[in-house]
């Protein structure tokens, strides 16, 4: 499924779920064209202080994307060193609260990454967090297990329960949009299609 997720898109999901889950728009791609789908692993985070990442990376199943709150402080909590091993581990990505360093080596791996900021600042290594507990993330929960899809357009976060539903529904939009898509190729106007000319017609001047 997770080909299918990418190729719908986080725009597509969220607007088929009908839920508020997306993240704050602040988290942006630390590469571009980064993209990723998988089961939150929430990380809490201090800020300046790394450590916990290591320790998500024992925790960390294949599929996984590591979900951390580090209170958008702007360090470089992660880089080269962290991406390799969470790729070794089966690890899908990274979102975090916080910044990232190393995106260019990132990209020639392919690990996505997606933070609120690109810093060099180092970190410490003091207190161990904590992992799997429910993070914030700028406002919205995020829980172990939740489905995360990111990409160039935002972040989505489903939860577990949800996800089928919201699929099913989000193939059912793409295939009528595709369908919208056939009829503005032929000409057809997006105020006929969308049935917007009701809604009032603006002034015009030359």
């Amino acid at each position: 499924m997770t080909s299918e997720l990418l190729e719908m898109g986080s725009a597509t999901l969220f607007e088929a779920s009908g839920l508020n889950c997306d993240l704050d728009p602040a988290f942006r791609p630390a590469w571009t064209g980064a993209r990723l789908a998988g089961r939150a692993l929430p990380v809490q985070a201090a800020a300046g202080d790394n450590l916990p990442l290591h320790w998500a990376l024992e925790e960390a199943r294949p599929g996984d994307v590591l979900v951390v709150d580090a209170g958008g402080a702007p360090f470089g909590y992660w880089g080269e060193v962290l991406a390799v091993a969470a790729q070794a581990r089966g690890v899908v990505g990274l979102v975090i609260d916080g910044g990232v360093r190393d995106t260019e080596r990132m990209r020639a791996i392919g690990f996505p990454a997606f933070s609120t900021s690109v810093a060099i600042r180092g970190t410490g290594k003091e207190w161990p967090g904590a992992i799997g507990s429910p993070v914030v993330m700028r406002g919205r929960v995020v829980n172990r297990g939740d489905l995360v899809v990111a990409d160039e357009d935002g972040i989505v976060v489903l939860p577990a329960a949800s996800v089928d539903d919201v699929v099913a529904a989000a193939r059912r939009r793409v295939a009528k949009e595709d369908a919208y898509m056939a009829r503005l190729r032929d000409g057809e106007l997006s105020l006929d299609l969308y049935g917007f000319r009701p809604l009032g017609r603006p002034v015009v001047t030359s």
